[in-house]
């Protein structure tokens, strides 16, 4: 065959290439493609058996045989595949693999010595272009262009990780760590592994690919062409450890996961996983080269390959060895790393039995036996001891058919946890393996075949134990809903609030609200959310006429501005201009029950208001007054002024200068009094009406719920008080000390024209200290009024009886003055500061 028929298809993921050869493949009369993974080799011949149909087609890999009597097309890992094929066409999978430490020998010997009779494909990186051209001078290279472009939108967490992204980790522990999270912050993941078997990655992917969870965790083999809906990829970690060291991935590592996102003309992003670096570490993040070169495509080429002889002389042990480690010829190749299979030879040659091991015959069994791949991943020592009791038993011609059931039996058992499932996996390939082997087995066909059957048990129970443990039922519920009446959905809700469906548990109704699950991830909320709009108001609806029936008067409350019931929501309270009754404004859930429990529950709600809100009477009447015709403007800028401050004003901010005297009698016969310092509505001071001003949102301002004399908060004086000193004291009982004190003051100076204002007088402080003021406070509060007092000089030392009562006198200012007083007025220090100490000194 000569080079000019041997084609090199390069390029990024996502460029068609393995599609390409597919379609090649089935142009020609018969064909073979080797790939990196059985997973992906399983892949493509199910999809070529659709083609050609079941006798034509072959699987072979190295713990699986299907190969029918006219096949004439052959899907293979590359270490299973034939080396003397002859076949129109050949194709070789993800050729840059030959560059890898462990493998690459193998996809080497495959790139330089496998050709098809008529056409040749070498598929791989555009980092493989000078290799291959320097490997097989007349090669014909071909690049194709991503279909979509490949974009970085930086780290994400877990709760902002976009849907239908794949996490890719790079250990069991990490991809178990990710898919626990996800699970119980986003509802699940499927989980892909090398490990897996076919069949339980295959129905691990379809959890994602039927969009019953919306992530995948995986480890790097995702990179080897799995096909996948995937938008984002997103690394948990840029580090792995690669048989030799822990190590960086490299940028062509990267790109090749980082491909997989984005499908055909779907355009795709890549990232890290925020937050998993540790408390101490900072999270895993790209370099802006890095960045670059996987936006672009632009890699360092390859500078070798590893080779390794792979027609080796069987002459003896020693001349096996000595060839396998031979030096390349070739510039371009490097002598491959000790593998597991030349490090087994290598200690099982030391062992007394390889003594007797002579002949071609005896060293190639010997060989076949070392190359025993290390499924189970114990480490060349635990890997040697067991391919030494294997060759023991193999001394013997064949392993018995009943001593290989025994042992496929010993790992017939479906319990235990996922590592103990894929630990069970692993060692029935190793048999499924030792099986295959047409010489090494008697019952060769019937021994495969029970093989490969408990390995789909074993991967049943994997699937569902993975399953059980990274996927949340409810989302496979709802997400079978999808496109569904939502209303049909069997929802039920439970005496104590909680909503379920098939008895999963989706959220809590409170009141008429629903609220989800707070483990539901955020698409699964917009779904019950979706639902909850359709089948709960019909359920409410019912909740709602029996709440009805009882009477409401029970079971709402009335607090900020707002009815509740159960702590919820039924209707807003908003003012209305010109009324002291608010309107009720339903709540969201309300206005989405069915029509006749809406309206009976509106219309309760009205009654039970009205009947709520008759303490507010005396307010609806200076409502009324405020839109008579009859009160004058000054009047009527009065009442403004009290319906503003909620039924009470200070004289300063009245107007009340302005005020003719004829209309005060209007003002009183609706329930205004005109105080020392306040003008208020009595009616509306009581605890009662205050309550309700507060309750339904009209009056924002503290409430003093006991209505006493309290200490006084500069910045929040509560509603309905007046400052007395270092208390607050309410209005209307304020009122009532400074008229007793107005009395007491015109009995003292007379009345009429014998009224002699000079004259002091004595004032009885029991009625403000009865109240609960303070001493000094009472005088502070009268002194506000324009009560001033004259402190009685003490007696003289050794004199005896009663003390002198302190003395009294009213002097009140013009409005104007106080206010000028008010703003000229220092501020008082803060009592027992230094500044209060000097502040009494210079008085």
């Amino acid at each position: 065959m000569s080079d000019q028929a041997i084609k090199a298809v390069l390029g990024p993921t996502n460029t068609g290439k393995t599609h390409l050869a597919i379609e090649r493949m089935c142009g020609h009369s018969s064909g073979a493609i080797g790939f990196p993974l059985r997973l992906l080799a399983r892949e493509v011949y199910d999809r070529v058996r659709a083609i050609k149909g079941d006798d034509q087609v072959a699987l072979i890999t190295g713990e699986q045989r299907i190969e029918p009597k006219n096949a004439r097309y052959l899907c293979c890992t590359v270490e299973a595949m034939p080396r003397s094929l002859d076949v129109s066409f050949v194709a070789l999978d993800e050729a840059q693999l030959g560059a890898d430490r462990e493998r690459g020998h193998v996809f080497t010997d495959r790139l330089l010595n496998l050709r098809g009779r008529q056409e040749t494909m070498l598929l791989g990186a555009a980092t493989l272009e000078p290799v291959v051209k320097a490997l097989i001078p007349k090669v014909e290279v071909s690049e194709r262009p991503r279909f979509s472009t490949l974009s970085h939108i930086g780290p994400r967490k877990l709760s902002r990780l976009p849907p239908r992204s794949a996490v890719v980790a790079f250990s069991a522990e990490q991809v178990y760590a990710v898919a626990e999270m996800l699970r119980r912050f986003r509802g699940g993941a499927a989980v892909v592994m090398g490990a897996l078997s076919p069949e339980t990655r295959n129905r691990q992917v379809e959890l994602f690919q039927n969009g019953e969870v919306d992530y995948i965790v995986a480890t790097d083999a995702i990179g080897m062409g799995l096909n996948l809906d995937v938008n984002h990829v997103a690394f948990a970690g840029l580090t792995k450890f690669d048989g030799v060291r822990m190590r960086r991935l490299f940028p062509a590592e990267m790109a090749q996961i980082a491909g997989r996102a984005g499908r055909h003309q779907r355009d795709g992003t890549f990232g890290t996983l925020a937050g998993q670096g540790g408390r101490n570490a900072p999270a895993p993040e790209f370099t802006e080269d890095e960045i670059y070169a996987i936006e672009e495509h632009r890699f360092a080429p390859l500078t070798h390959l590893y080779w390794r002889e792979a027609e080796p002389r069987f002459d003896s042990i020693a001349t096996l060895i000595g060839d396998l480690e031979s030096p390349p010829q070739h510039a371009m190749l490097r002598a491959a790393p000790e593998a597991i299979d030349l490090a087994t030879l290598k200690r099982l040659a030391e062992e007394p039995f390889a003594a007797a091991i002579r002949g071609p015959g005896q060293v190639r069994r010997f060989w076949e036996a070392c190359s025993l791949p290390d499924f189970r991943a114990r480490g060349p020592d635990v890997h040697a001891r067991f391919v030494a009791r294997l060759w023991q038993d193999l001394q013997q011609g064949y392993l018995g058919a009943d001593y290989a059931a025994a042992r496929i039996s010993e790992l017939d058992n479906m319990a235990g946890d996922i590592d103990t499932l894929q630990g069970r996996i692993a060692a029935i390939r190793t048999w499924a393996y030792i099986c295959q082997r047409p010489d090494w087995v008697l019952a060769r066909d019937e021994m495969a075949a029970r093989a490969h059957a408990v390995e789909a048990k074993l991967s049943d129970a994997l699937h569902g134990r993975l399953t059980e443990r990274f996927v949340n039922r409810r989302t496979t519920i709802l997400m079978k809903s999808l496109g569904q009446d939502a209303s049909a959905l069997p929802i039920a809700i439970a005496e104590d609030g909680a909503v379920s469906v098939d008895g999963e548990h989706l959220g809590r109704v409170e009141g008429l609200r629903f609220t989800v699950d707070p483990s539901a991830r955020h698409e699964d909320r917009r779904m019950l959310l979706a639902a909850a709009e359709k089948a709960l108001p019909r359920l409410l609806g019912q909740q709602v006429e029996a709440m009805v029936a009882k009477g409401v008067a029970d079971q709402v409350e009335l607090a900020k501005g707002a009815i509740r019931w159960n702590g919820q929501v039924l209707a807003q309270l908003e003012a209305k201009e010109g009324q002291a009754r608010p309107l009720l404004v339903p709540s969201r859930e309300v206005a989405a029950l069915p029509e006749n429990p809406r309206k009976a529950l509106l219309a309760a709600l009205e009654s039970w208001l009205d009947t709520v809100l008759a303490p507010l009477d005396p307010l609806e009447k200076l409502h009324r007054a405020a839109s008579d015709p009859e009160a004058g403007s000054q009047a009527r800028a009065l009442l403004l002024n009290l319906l503003a401050g909620h039924g009470f004003v200070t004289r300063e901010q009245a107007g009340i200068e302005h005020l003719p005297k004829e209309m005060r009698p209007f003002l009183r016969r609706i329930g205004v009094t005109f105080g020392a310092l306040d003008i208020f509505a009595p009616a509306l001071l009581k605890p009662a009406p205050r309550r309700l001003l507060s309750a339904i949102g009209t009056d924002r301002r503290p409430l003093e719920e006991a209505m006493l004399p309290v200490v006084a908060d500069r910045k929040k004086l509560p509603s309905g008080y007046r400052h007395a000193g270092s208390q607050a004291i309410r209005i209307d009982l304020a009122e009532k000390i400074f008229r007793a004190a107005h009395e007491t003051r015109v009995k003292a100076q007379g009345s009429g024209k014998q009224q002699d204002r000079r004259r002091k007088f004595v004032l009885d402080l029991a009625l403000p200290i009865s109240i609960g003021l303070e001493e000094d406070n009472a005088v502070r509060l009268l002194g506000q009024a324009g009560f001033r007092v004259q402190r009685a000089r003490a007696l003289k030392e050794g004199a005896f009886g009663p003390p002198r009562p302190d003395r009294w006198e009213w002097r009140p200012r013009p409005v104007g003055a106080r206010r000028k007083q008010q703003r000229s007025e220092p501020v008082r220090p803060r009592e027992g500061s230094a500044f209060a100490a000097l502040a009494d000194l210079v008085r």
